[in-house]
């Protein structure tokens, strides 16, 4: 599965903690991140990572893209409530494609836990058969 991290600024270390815990299930997966974010991640917890540009300078419109032709499983994205974002508009179309294209986004830890314990235990095989790489009917 294909999976976009994303956190901004004063979320990036309860990312990378998350990442951290979930390490062995993150490790089995293509992640993908957002510039800094991923930078980072792949500096504490030592995985691989395709990096984009910062979320401000496009990168959330990059995991978009991804997002619009089919090619993104999962998002987990820590969003900081408390605090304006410049790229806010990115974010929210970010948001409306994961509901358009039904991937699976998570905007908090609580949710995110869920989504990793669904991918840990096959409840995202559905995500193969959206793609075209599943079977269905038997066929």
């Amino acid at each position: 599965m294909k999976l976009a991290l994303i956190a901004h600024d004063k979320k990036k270390e309860d990312l990378i903690r998350f990442v951290t815990a979930y390490k062995d299930i993150f490790e089995q997966h293509e992640l993908y991140a957002t510039g800094t974010t991923g930078k980072m991640i792949s500096e504490e917890v030592s995985l691989g990572i395709h990096r984009f540009k910062s979320g401000p300078l496009g990168g959330d419109q990059e995991i978009g893209a991804m997002i619009a032709n089919n090619q993104m499983d999962m998002i987990i994205f820590f969003r900081d409530p408390l605090t304006a974002q410049p790229h806010e508009p990115d974010v929210t179309a970010l948001i409306r494609l994961s509901d358009v294209y039904n991937v699976p986004l998570a905007t908090n830890m609580g949710t995110a836990e869920v989504l990793i314990h669904g991918l840990k235990n096959g409840y995202m095989s559905w995500r193969d058969i959206a793609r075209g790489q599943g079977k269905t009917n038997g066929k």
